[in-house]
């Protein structure tokens, strides 16, 4: 039977996982887990458990729920970063597959939850059926940076072995994630508010990047209920994306009808 997550008004993880602004994030009074996970009686007990999907560096899917690893940051699925030789390399997407492998060698996942984010994700401490911790290794391998604003230094330790021996992002030169999303996102909003932008779709584009009455950043895709309804209007800031990666890398989240 599927259980209830309760949790009061909590600081979470905020727009676009922490750029300019750290904004308090009040959750819903309650939501509904899918069926078949393992949850306690209380939210500071409860867990997800199963066999984990990658969706990137930091963040997993078990059925159908994405879960989002608490206090650490990962570079993102199209970023790049520099080897010792300074040859740029495709870090994000490199990251992401060893994750799976690591995952995938003794599974399934179980993570405690910690909050729920803006984006309907279940931010939680995440360990292999083994025991091992998932963030502990991924930052002890250079694969993410421990992310002090929620961390509060957890995970420091396993940076500083890692930066000594210069292992994942620390074999050369990179941009921590946080800073990199927020540089996408500067370099997206001029274009935001240029009317080519409203062309766009002309050219393929078809994920409806849309502003509602309460200034809330949504996009819908084809499919969605309200798709066909929706009009573009660059002159609001409105634009069209060309893929979901894309829509969440410069700070919009899916509609949820």
């Amino acid at each position: 039977m599927p259980f209830m997550v309760f949790c009061a008004v909590a600081i979470g993880y905020a727009v676009n996982d922490g750029l300019s602004t750290f904004q308090t994030y009040v959750p819903a009074v309650s939501r509904q887990l899918p069926s078949g996970l393992n949850g306690g009686p209380a939210s500071a007990t409860q867990s997800l458990t199963g066999r984990a999907t990658v969706v990137d560096g930091d963040t997993i899917e078990i059925s159908g729920q994405r879960i989002r690893f608490n206090g650490i940051d990962a570079p993102e699925g199209t970023q790049r970063c520099n080897d010792t030789f300074g040859r740029s390399y495709a870090c994000g997407r490199e990251f992401a597959n060893a994750l799976d492998e690591f995952m995938a060698a003794s599974r399934p996942v179980t993570c405690k939850f910690v909050e729920w984010d803006q984006y309907d994700r279940f931010v939680g401490d995440c360990a292999r059926a083994d025991g091992k911790s998932v963030q502990n290794w991924l930052v002890a391998n250079g694969y993410a940076l421990d992310w002090p604003r929620y961390s509060h230094g957890a995970f420091s330790g396993q940076e500083k072995a890692a930066r000594a021996s210069k292992r994942g992002v620390w074999q050369g030169d990179f941009q921590k994630p946080w800073e990199w999303r927020a540089s996408q996102r500067d370099q997206a909003a001029p274009a935001a508010s240029s009317p080519a932008v409203s062309l766009v779709g002309q050219s393929g584009c078809n994920i409806k990047g849309n502003i509602s009455a309460k200034g809330e950043r949504i996009y819908h895709v084809p499919g969605q209920k309200f798709y066909s309804q929706t009009k573009i209007s660059a002159g609001k800031g409105e634009r069209w994306f060309c893929s979901e990666a894309e829509a969440l890398q410069a700070g919009w989240r899916r509609s949820r009808s």
